[in-house]
C-alpha cells in the first residue's frame, strides 16, 4: 500500500508535459498525490494505487484545474523609489534626454536603492513578491543591477536571499552588475567593467549570492566584446550566463549567449535568423517580456514565427522593474503574450511553466510529472486558456509549494 502526504482529487491536470497528448498535456478526472515534497502520482483516478486513505489529507478540487506553479524567470524585484514622475513627464512631452538631465532614468533608481537600507528594500520587495505568490507564482528570478557598486549589489542580492528564507517560494539570484554605468564611471565603461569582472563578480560569487550572470548588451549598455569578457569570467567561475539582448537593436548579444551555452536571451525584439539558429542549437531559451514592449509602446515584435520554426523554447516573464515594466502581474503577461505577440494560450502557459524553468536552469519543476517538485496551483477555471483570456479576477484557489499548502494569509 502506498503512503502519500496528500492527494488532490476531482481535478483536471494541465501537466504541461510535452510527452503527453495535446498542447496542455491534459489528464481529465485526475488525481495528484504528493510524497516528501515531490509528485508521487499524477494520472487518472481509476489508476491510483491503493493508499492509506485514513491517514492522508485529501483535497477536493471541485472540478478545477491543477497546473505547475508559475515561474517568473526575469524580474528586477528588489529596488527602491518610483519612476511615476517620469511616466507623467513623458506623457507631457518630455524626451528621454530631458528626463535623464533632470536626474531621472535608471540613475534615479540606483540613487534610491543605494540610499535604502536592507530592511527598507526587504519591506518593499516582500509586497511585490506576495503579489506574485497570490497569482500562483512559486519560483522567481531576482536580478541585481540597481546598486552598481560592490556594497549595493551585495545588499540587493542579500535581500533576495532573505526573501526566500521568509517566503514559501524559490528565489534564483542573477548578478546584473553590468546593467548601466554608475555616475562615478560616466564615460569610462571599460573601467567600470574592470570593477564588475575583477572585483564584484568573484567576490559576490564567493559569498554564495549568485546563481547566474546577466548583462545589458545594447548600444546604451555594454558591447558584445565587453559582454564576452564578462561571460568568460562567469564561465571560469562556473556560473551560467544570460543577457538582455536585441531589445533596441541587433548587436549579436543573443548569439553570444548561445556561444557560451547560456540559459536565455531576453527581450529579443531584434533577433535575426542567425541568432535564432544559434539559440536553437544551444537550447538557449527566448524570454519574451511583453510588459516592457507594452509600457515603452514598442512596435518591433520579436520574431515569433522564426522561434517556432527553429523550435526555440519560449518563456514569458514580467520584467518587473520601476522604469520600463512596473507591472507586478504574471497573468497580465499571459494575456499580453497572446494579444501583443500572438502566442497561443498553450505556448504562453508553457512560457511561465516548463520553459521558464529551463530559462533558470531548473529541471525539477515546470510540469506535473512523477518525481518532479510538487509546486502546484489550483485554479477554478473551465479550461486552461481561461488563464490567458481573462485577468483582474483571480481564480487561484490553492497554492502548494514543495508539497506544502500555502495559507491565504501568506499570499496577501
Amino acid at each position: 500500500m502506498q503512503h502519500f502526504d496528500a492527494i488532490w482529487y476531482n481535478v483536471n491536470l494541465a501537466t504541461m508535459d510535452p510527452d503527453r497528448d495535446g498542447p496542455y498535456g491534459v489528464i481529465s478526472n485526475a488525481v495528484l498525490a504528493v510524497k516528501d515534497g515531490l509528485i508521487a502520482y499524477c494520472g487518472p483516478r481509476a489508476e491510483l494505487p491503493a493508499y492509506d486513505a485514513l491517514a492522508t489529507p485529501a483535497y477536493d478540487g471541485q472540478g478545477g484545474w491543477l497546473l505547475p506553479g508559475f515561474i517568473d524567470c526575469h524580474t528586477h524585484l528588489v529596488y527602491a523609489g518610483s519612476r511615476a514622475n517620469e511616466f507623467e513627464m513623458r506623457l507631457n512631452g518630455a524626451t528621454y534626454q530631458q528626463i535623464a538631465e533632470s536626474g531621472g532614468g535608471i540613475q534615479s533608481t540606483v540613487a534610491a536603492t543605494r540610499a535604502a537600507s536592507a530592511e527598507e528594500l526587504f519591506v518593499l520587495a516582500k509586497d511585490r513578491l506576495n503579489s506574485l505568490l497570490a497569482q500562483g507564482v512559486t519560483t522567481v528570478e531576482i536580478k541585481s543591477g540597481y546598486g552598481l557598486s560592490l556594497e549595493s549589489e551585495r545588499k540587493i542580492l542579500q535581500v533576495a536571499r532573505l526573501l526566500e528564507e521568509h517566503h514559501p517560494v524559490t528565489v534564483k539570484t542573477t548578478f546584473l552588475g553590468a546593467h548601466a554605468l554608475p555616475v562615478e564611471y560616466r564615460g569610462n565603461s571599460d573601467g567600470y567593467l574592470d570593477l564588475v569582472v575583477e572585483t564584484m563578480l568573484p567576490q559576490l560569487q564567493q559569498e554564495g549570492l549568485i546563481d547566474a550572470v546577466d548583462v545589458f548588451c545594447e548600444g546604451i549598455g555594454f558591447s558584445v566584446a565587453q559582454s564576452r569578457r564578462l561571460f568568460s569570467k562567469a564561465q571560469a567561475l562556473g556560473l551560467p550566463v544570460k543577457a538582455h539582448a536585441e531589445q533596441l537593436s541587433s548587436l549579436g548579444g543573443a548569439s553570444l549567449v548561445a556561444e557560451f551555452g547560456g540559459l536565455s536571451a531576453d527581450h529579443i525584439e531584434y533577433l535575426t535568423e542567425a541568432d535564432v539558429q544559434a539559440m536553437a542549437q544551444a537550447r538557449t531559451v527566448a524570454v519574451l517580456l511583453p510588459g516592457a514592449y507594452y509600457f515603452l509602446r514598442e512596435t518591433k515584435m520579436p520574431p515569433i514565427d522564426l522561434l517556432r520554426q527553429y523550435q526555440v523554447p519560449i518563456a514569458v516573464s514580467t520584467d518587473l522593474n520601476p522604469g520600463t515594466s512596473p507591472l507586478c502581474n504574471l497573468p497580465l503577461m499571459l494575456n499580453m503574450a497572446c494579444t501583443l505577440f500572438r502566442l497561443t494560450p498553450a505556448e504562453a502557459l508553457a512560457g511561465v511553466t516548463r520553459h521558464a524553468a529551463t530559462a533558470l536552469g531548473l529541471s525539477d519543476r515546470g510540469m506535473l510529472k512523477t518525481g518532479l517538485r510538487a509546486d502546484l496551483a489550483l485554479f477554478q477555471i473551465s479550461q486552461p486558456a481561461e488563464l490567458c483570456y481573462q485577468f483582474g479576477v483571480n481564480p487561484l484557489k490553492q497554492l502548494v509549494v514543495g508539497g506544502q499548502t500555502v495559507p491565504l494569509a501568506s499570499r496577501t
